[in-house]
């Protein structure tokens, strides 16, 4: 799972378009869901449009992931910060993701620990 994690923060981190839905076409189901307390959307398009705004947003920062994945069967938890790359994260979250059969990542459902005030 720790495999997963680290290529569902690269396509976060994807600032061109056009590697980022290779990403999502080879890493993510095509009927992906994506909720948290900002976003509720469905499919590649939807969610690279999510990732384009966050990109925009906050277009020097960085994800990384925090501490160690927690997984069993077809599901993984993990933390995640947003920041720059040498300095203290702005957003600090916690996601739940379950994978496809196929090992693809089917649903991810996040939560926002910290933010911005």
């Amino acid at each position: 799972m720790n495999d997963i994690v680290d290529r569902y923060v690269a396509t976060w981190n994807s600032t061109s378009r056009e590697e980022r839905d290779g990403q999502l076409a080879e890493h993510w189901s095509s009927d992906v869901t994506y909720v948290d307390p900002l976003a509720d959307v469905r499919g590649h398009a939807e969610l690279s449009e999510l990732i384009d705004g966050v990109r925009e947003q906050f277009p020097t920062f960085t994800f990384s992931p925090l501490g160690e994945v927690d997984a069993h069967h077809q599901q993984a938890r993990f933390r995640w910060a947003l920041g720059p790359a040498d300095g203290e994260p702005l957003v600090v979250g916690f996601d739940v993701i379950v994978l496809d059969d196929d090992g693809r990542i089917r649903d991810v459902r996040g939560f926002l620990d910290k933010v911005p005030a």
